[in-house]
């Protein structure tokens, strides 16, 4: 409950700051003038986002065990609708538990899939980001952000490397601590360590590796694409590029745990993003409400349209939810 408490208190520290100072008749008056060809281009480009997204993760997954393209793509669905509904990103762990509640996959096994997945969409970004500062001046706040994602990022590589081509190193060394611990705790542990490993193996399959890292550009070309779309419905003569600087600074604002539904970092990161190339406070923040209600809304709608298909209710994501908060804490 402690995150769940902070990151609302975030989230109403980055409402306030992107409220500041703004003129809401504006703000009705710019709703009013959007160009609505434009958010239905924006929204279709948005859903094929989404299902690339299933496909992609089925790929990673298919080393581990076979499961219909319609159940990965419910699960996807779902989970993202969790990772929306519930605070500080605890829905993160609900598409592992459902791939272990249709499968023989472990649920260990199906998180480590969904941390090749991060570390994939980390490196598509970061090489976004590259050829971003071909075509636009950065400022030296988002440089070195970029520098500290970019040495996680590094890290990252450093463990899934070792996983996939010095295992036994890796798990020798994590043996190594975890063994200091009480019995029990260090069996659970290691039997948790050596399962989640497991979901590396995408990463020595070179064929299929490709096809996911093709994928994963697909997957954010798409997005920074219907960030274009929606400064057509918004009338902003902004070059392409500017969508993708609002994309990775989106990228970096929500990867704060805040309240439910990225409230508060969603639009205080459209605001500062749009700033940068010289769009009013007011317009950068009606653009982030419509933005908001649509990715959100439509990551909502998906997700509950797949609950049934997975026997799955409301009333269990809640459930699942309190579990995971309390064994976070």
């Amino acid at each position: 409950m402690k995150k769940v408490f902070l990151g609302i208190l975030v989230s109403a520290l980055l409402i306030y700051l992107s409220l500041k100072g703004t003129d809401f008749q504006d703000v009705r008056t710019g709703l009013a003038r959007i160009n609505s060809s434009y958010i239905w281009s924006s929204l279709l480009l948005m859903t094929a986002m989404q299902s690339l997204r299933a496909w992609r993760w089925g790929l990673i997954l298919r080393p581990l065990g076979q499961l219909g393209s319609m159940r990965v793509l419910a699960i996807t669905s779902v989970g993202f609708l969790a990772i929306t509904a519930l605070p500080a990103r605890l829905g993160e762990l609900l598409r592992p538990y459902l791939v272990a509640r249709s499968s023989d996959i472990s649920m260990s096994a199906a998180l480590g899939t969904v941390f090749v997945e991060r570390f994939l969409d980390g490196v598509t970004v970061l090489a976004i980001a590259s050829l971003t500062t071909l075509f636009a001046s950065l400022p030296t706040w988002l440089a070195k952000a970029g520098f500290v994602f970019l040495l996680f990022n590094l890290a990252l590589l450093i463990v899934i490397f070792c996983a996939v081509f010095r295992r036994p190193l890796l798990e020798g060394l994590v043996h190594y601590f975890i063994r200091r611990l009480p019995l029990p705790w260090s069996e659970s542990l290691s039997h948790f360590f050596r399962h989640f490993l497991d979901g590396f193996q995408i990463i020595g399959d070179g064929s299929r590796l490709w096809r996911v890292l093709l994928l994963s550009c697909l997957i954010w070309l798409i997005n920074g694409l219907a960030i274009y779309a929606l400064f057509q419905a918004f009338d902003f003569s902004l070059p392409p590029v500017a969508a993708f600087v609002l994309m990775i600074v989106l990228v970096i604002g929500i990867a704060i745990p805040t309240a439910p539904g990225f409230i508060g970092n969603w639009h205080f990161s459209c605001v500062l993003g749009l700033g940068l190339f010289g769009v009013a406070k007011t317009e950068a923040l009606t653009f982030a409400i419509v933005y908001h209600f649509l990715a959100v809304g439509l990551t909502v709608v998906i997700g509950l349209v797949f609950l049934p298909y997975l026997q799955f209710s409301l009333a269990d994501l809640w459930k699942a939810a309190k579990r995971q908060g309390t064994a976070a804490e």
